[in-house]
C-alpha cells in the first residue's frame, strides 16, 4: 500500500495510490473517495517505477477528483510531475457540468511539433551539415528573450491571434498545403484577442518566428527504420536515410502570460473552489461560466500564435535549405501537432456520442482513420503522431488508431518525459562534455548557451524507446518510422 493523504473540501482522507497491474502496459489506481473516476496509467514496469519517484501519480489522483470528469484520469507513458496536472496527463470533462483548468493545459500553450519531409538523403546533407546549422541559427533566433526579425503592430498581432497559421500564409510564410497538414488547420475558431491581456500581447510582439529555450529545438533527422511501409509510403516516406526536419516550440512569452493571468483570475473569482481542491494548482472555472469561456478564447489565441510561430519557422527552414542547397531540396509538412491544449471534441462514452472538454497536457492527439477533423490524406491512414526524443536520441512518427479513440479519447504520449529537473541536470552534467559525446556519435549541435545543452542532456530524460513501445503495444499509437538526429539547434 502506498498511502496518500488527500485533502478535499477541508477533509483529509488517507487513500491507497499503489498502481495495480492490468496488463504488461497498463495500470490502474482504483476509484476511492473523494475520487470521481479511477486513474488509468499507460506504462511498463520500468516506467511505473519512475513515475513513483515524483508526485505525478498523486497529481493523477487529484485530477480524478475534479467535477464532471469522464471515464478516467489518464496518464500517458511519459508522465512526470507538472503544475496541476502531471505532464502526460489527459482528462475529459462534461460540456456543461465539467471544468476548464489552465493547469490541465500548461504554461506553454500549444507547445507542439512540426515535422517536415524532404526527398534528400543523409549522404546529400551530411557534408554540409555545419553550414546548414549556421544558416538555421542565423535565420531562426534561439534562446531566452531572443527577438524576432518580424516587427508587428498591435493591430497585426491581433490578426495573428485571431487567424493563427492562416495569417502566416496570407503574409507569404508557408503555403496552403502546410495548413492542410496541421492540427485544426492551424487555427482555433473561438480565439478572441480582446481576452488577452496587454502584458501578454507585449510579450508576444517581438517573439514570432523564434525558437525559445527550455526543451525547444530544431533538429535535422534521417529515417533510421521503417516499421509500417504502407502508412510510410502514403505519407511520402520512401527509404531509410531520408532527411526530415523537426521543429519543437510553442507560444513563447505570450502563452505563458495568458496562463498566469487566468490562474490569478480564477483564484480571485472562485476562492471557494481554490479552498476545496486537493491541490491549489488545479484551480479551474466551471465549464459553463463566463470566465471559462474567456480563458478558452485567450488560450485559443495563444494556440494560434504557436501555430503561426511554427509556420514561420518552417518558412525560415526552407530559406536556410535554399541558401545551402539552392532549389535542390524541397520541404513538405508531414504534420503539426499540439501538446498542451484543450478542445471541445465529440467522443463515444458508454455507447453514446458526447461533446467533452478534452485537456491534453504533454500529450498528443492520436485520431484514428475516418475522423472528420483529419484532412482527406489522413482520413485513410489515421493521424500522424510526432513523438520527439531527447537531444541525441531517436524520435518517432506514429499513427493514431481506433484503440486510442476507445481507450484515451484519441490521445497518446508526447515525448520521452523528464527524469531529472533542470536544476538536477545542471548539477549532474556539463554542456561541453555533452557536445563532445554527441559529436562522437556524428551528431552536430549548435546552441544559444551551454546551460541550454546541460538542462536538456539525454540523461535528464526517460528512454524514449520505452515510451514508444508502451504506446505501440497498448495500441494508443502504432509505430510508423524511427528517426535519428544528424544536427540539432538548441535554445
Amino acid at each position: 500500500m502506498i498511502e496518500y493523504k488527500i485533502k478535499k473540501d477541508g477533509v483529509e482522507k488517507v487513500i491507497d495510490i499503489e498502481p495495480k497491474k492490468l496488463t504488461d502496459f497498463t495500470y490502474i489506481i482504483e476509484k476511492q473517495d473523494p475520487m470521481n473516476v479511477p486513474v488509468k496509467i499507460f506504462a511498463d514496469k520500468k516506467l511505473i517505477e519512475k513515475m513513483q519517484k515524483d508526485a505525478c501519480l498523486k497529481q493523477g489522483v487529484n485530477v480524478a477528483c475534479l467535477p464532471g470528469i469522464k471515464k478516467f484520469s489518464f496518464m500517458m507513458p511519459d508522465a512526470h510531475q507538472g503544475y496541476g496536472f502531471s505532464i502526460g496527463g489527459v482528462a475529459a470533462f462534461d460540456k456543461e457540468n465539467g471544468v476548464i483548468s489552465p493547469g490541465g493545459i500548461g504554461f506553454d500553450i500549444n507547445c507542439g511539433v512540426r515535422l517536415l519531409r524532404t526527398d534528400a538523403k543523409k549522404e546529400d546533407i551530411e557534408p554540409k551539415i555545419e553550414e546548414l546549422l549556421d544558416a538555421l541559427f542565423k535565420n531562426i533566433p534561439p534562446g531566452v528573450g531572443k527577438q524576432s526579425k518580424i516587427h508587428l503592430s498591435q493591430t497585426e498581432l491581433d490578426k495573428v491571434l485571431k487567424n493563427g497559421a492562416s495569417w502566416a500564409v496570407e503574409n507569404n510564410f508557408g503555403n496552403e498545403e502546410d495548413l492542410e497538414n496541421c492540427e485544426q488547420n492551424g487555427k482555433m475558431e473561438l480565439a478572441d484577442p480582446n481576452k488577452v491581456s496587454t502584458r501578454a500581447k507585449k510579450r508576444g510582439l517581438g517573439q514570432l518566428g523564434t525558437l525559445g529555450a527550455g526543451n525547444h529545438f530544431l533538429e535535422i533527422q534521417y529515417v533510421h527504420k521503417i516499421f509500417n511501409k504502407e502508412v510510410a509510403e502514403a505519407w511520402g516516406i520512401k527509404d531509410e536515410g531520408q532527411i526530415f526536419v523537426m521543429i519543437h516550440c510553442g507560444s513563447r512569452g505570450l502563452g505563458h502570460q495568458v496562463c498566469s493571468d487566468y490562474l490569478r483570475k480564477m483564484e480571485d473569482t472562485f476562492p471557494e473552489i481554490a479552498d476545496s481542491l486537493p491541490e491549489k494548482d488545479l484551480i479551474y472555472a466551471p465549464a459553463n461560466s463566463q470566465l471559462a469561456k474567456d480563458y478558452f478564447a485567450a488560450m485559443s489565441c495563444a494556440a494560434n500564435y504557436a501555430w503561426a510561430n511554427r509556420h514561420i519557422i518552417a518558412h525560415e527552414v526552407r530559406n536556410s535549405f535554399k541558401e545551402i542547397f539552392q532549389d535542390k531540396v524541397k520541404l513538405h509538412t508531414i504534420y503539426d501537432v499540439a501538446h498542451n491544449i484543450a478542445k471541445l471534441e465529440k467522443h463515444t462514452i458508454d455507447g453514446k456520442e458526447e461533446e467533452v472538454w478534452i485537456h491534453r497536457k504533454g500529450a498528443t492527439r492520436a485520431f484514428a482513420p475516418g475522423r472528420i477533423e483529419l484532412s482527406e490524406k489522413y482520413q485513410k491512414t489515421g493521424q500522424p503522431i510526432i513523438l520527439p526524443g531527447s537531444m541525441g536520441t531517436s524520435s518517432y512518427l506514429l499513427v493514431g488508431t481506433q484503440d486510442s479513440m476507445t481507450e484515451t479519447f484519441g490521445s497518446t504520449a508526447h515525448g520521452a518525459g523528464r527524469l531529472l529537473s533542470r536544476k538536477a541536470a545542471n548539477q549532474k552534467f556539463r554542456g561541453e562534455k555533452i557536445k563532445q559525446d554527441l559529436e562522437k556519435q556524428h551528431i552536430h549541435i549548435k546552441a544559444a548557451s551551454w546551460k541550454g545543452i546541460t538542462e536538456e542532456a539525454p540523461g535528464a530524460y526517460k528512454d524514449v524507446d520505452e515510451v514508444v513501445e508502451v504506446s505501440d503495444k497498448s495500441g494508443i499509437g502504432k509505430i510508423v518510422v524511427q528517426l535519428k538526429p544528424l544536427g540539432v539547434i538548441k535554445g
